[in-house]
């Protein structure tokens, strides 16, 4: 468990694998986002895409699925914000996803348990293609948080 005094600017990290599946494509599409590309293997191959496509808030919840999965997770408190969201590639089924982050930022709270973070995170496919990119801040409990 990485706790805020144990967190450093310029950290990166690797971790993750998730492979994407077209039943789960339409699974999530078609209570979140259905619109013909997600959710009918027909209606996407005539449409701009040319075949099935995930739902872009389909890719960030496999993202938020794999920082879940960090062998090293960071003694999060509570999500603040996400900004910066950029799309790059569209997600296809077959497509495996790693996920890569880096500290960029840190800051203390007004209380001497916790303090904030923005890590950058960016998903890859197999081929190293960039398919999301973003920044999310947190609050982190420092070592006092549990004591």
């Amino acid at each position: 468990m990485q706790y805020y005094e144990d967190i450093e600017v310029g950290t990166t990290a690797s971790f993750g694998s998730y492979e994407v599946t077209a039943e789960e494509i339409k699974e999530f599409a078609e209570k979140y986002d259905p619109q013909p590309f997600h959710v009918d293997e027909e209606a996407a191959a005539d449409s701009m895409f040319g075949e099935l496509v995930a739902s872009g808030w389909h890719t960030m919840a496999m993202c938020m699925r794999m920082v879940n999965q960090n062998p090293d997770p960071v003694a999060a408190i509570a999500g603040i914000g996400a900004d910066d969201i950029r799309w790059h590639k569209p997600v296809t089924p077959g497509l495996q996803l790693e996920l890569h982050t880096e500290i960029v930022d840190k800051w203390p709270s007004d209380r001497d348990v916790s303090g904030f973070i923005t890590r950058g995170i960016e998903a890859r496919d197999q081929h190293g293609d960039a398919v999301v990119t973003y920044e999310t801040t947190a609050l982190v409990k420092t070592r006092a948080y549990d004591e």
